[in-house]
């Protein structure tokens, strides 16, 4: 009878191929939480270890090193809260608009956090050519570019750039967080979303107070 080399396979547990992606995913969770709490300078990569439940030195296993960790932090919050915005997606444009502002106002309410980060972001890392909700923003330009040319098609939009209206939106919006965030404002997201919505859509004046304007 023949002897073969082959080696059996040894007993023990599968391996995990989502570990990895579970680890990186608390040790971000965590991360937003203690540098929302602690500020970048004052955040404990130790403290965010143990409650992830691993070592530091794993930390460093999936970030090279604490900023890496932040602007990974960051990266979280806006690509959740393009994902929020993207599962509400419509093909109406007016629809999709108003999905967005009450989705958008929602999301940060529930997170004030986040707003934590980003004002972190600006004040810490100045070097940086854009905060990332910019750059965010940029990336779903081209497809607000064209919702904005549709409107503008079927006569339901004013003959504007849609890139002006892209900004005042988007400014907007950010700028209502982040008063909200400053003043402490006790605000009911959809209320608030609401009547950003009547000024969005229907604007301040009346057909007279147009005539005044030059």
């Amino acid at each position: 009878m023949s002897q073969t080399n082959e080696k059996k396979p040894r007993p023990g547990r599968p391996k995990d191929e989502g570990l990895a992606a579970r680890r990186r995913e608390a040790i971000i969770r965590h991360s937003i939480t203690e540098f929302a709490r602690n500020g970048y300078t004052g955040a404990d990569l130790d403290v965010i270890a143990a409650n992830a439940g691993c070592s530091k030195g794993t930390l460093y296993n999936y970030f090279e090193s604490k900023g890496d960790l932040f602007s990974a932090s960051v990266d979280h919050v806006m690509f959740s809260l393009v994902n929020v915005i993207n599962e509400h997606s419509s093909e109406d444009p007016i629809t999709h608009i108003k999905n967005m502002v009450h989705l958008f106002l929602n999301y940060f309410h529930e997170h004030p956090e986040y707003i934590e980060l980003l004002v972190q972001e600006r004040s810490d890392f100045r070097d940086r050519k854009q905060p990332t909700y910019y750059q965010y923003r940029q990336s779903g330009r081209e497809r607000w570019l064209k919702r904005f040319e549709q409107l503008i098609s079927e006569n339901k939009m004013r003959q504007i750039p849609p890139e002006r209206a892209i900004n005042a939106i988007s400014d907007l919006l950010y700028g209502t967080i982040f008063m909200n965030y400053f003043r402490h404002r006790k605000s009911n997201p959809e209320q608030q979303a609401e009547e950003v919505l009547d000024v969005l859509f229907r604007g301040l004046l009346t057909p007279k107070g147009l005539q005044d304007v030059t």
